[in-house]
């Protein structure tokens, strides 16, 4: 884990650049505080979504990109300018995705950060 700076800033093509480089199409912790932490997720058109539940809440902002979320049972349209919300511990996935998705994932509190024997819902 870095240490944490007064302020912090990314830039959207390094941020995209590291995530497609990753296996898992994923940049962790592009910013980071004690309350939120912040990274980028892309699914190429036609990919699957294995991601499973998160301890954390996520809020997922789509920068570009088409497809469906799924939440708990609920689909959900994705498409550029999509702010999505899911709560800690929700099962949820992207699929029927036809246009690369590139989405900031902004962590509270920051990811990792829950322990796994906290896994009871508040």
């Amino acid at each position: 884990m870095r240490a944490i700076e007064v302020f912090q800033s990314a830039e959207l093509e390094k941020m995209l650049a590291q995530a497609r480089a990753a296996a898992d199409g994923y940049a962790p912790e592009v910013i980071r505080s004690g309350l939120l932490s912040v990274g980028l997720y892309t699914l190429a058109a036609g990919a699957a979504d294995d991601q499973t539940p998160h301890l954390e809440d996520e809020v997922y902002y789509t920068v570009r990109g088409k497809a469906a979320l799924y939440v708990d049972g609920k689909e959900h349209p994705v498409g550029p300018g999509s702010l999505l919300f899911v709560p800690a511990r929700a099962v949820h996935r992207f699929h029927d995705i036809v246009e690369e998705l590139v989405l900031i994932v902004f962590w509270a509190p920051p990811e990792g950060s829950v322990a796994p024997e906290s896994k009871e819902r508040a």
